[in-house]
């Protein structure tokens, strides 16, 4: 079993996959989806395939992402 980071940012998507003593079994990295709330939860589901296929497991996933702006209090 393995554990899985993802970063969400506004214009990239990290991942990491970590083996049990915490070596890194595989990163990858791709492009933000913008505006497009679906085609970003299929993009994290996608990279989170993608690290277990290279891993050669299954993993748990953690998400990190920054707060939404608020359209009425943005500027």
């Amino acid at each position: 079993m393995i554990r899985i980071g993802i970063d969400l940012g506004g214009t990239k998507i990290e991942g990491i996959a970590l083996s049990a003593d915490g070596r890194a079994a595989a990163a990858r990295r791709i492009a933000t989806p913008r505006d497009d709330y679906d085609g970003t939860v299929r993009a994290i589901a996608g990279l989170v395939s993608a690290l277990e296929s290279d891993a050669g497991t299954r993993g748990t996933v953690g998400i990190g992402m920054p707060g939404a702006v608020s359209p009425r209090r943005a500027s």
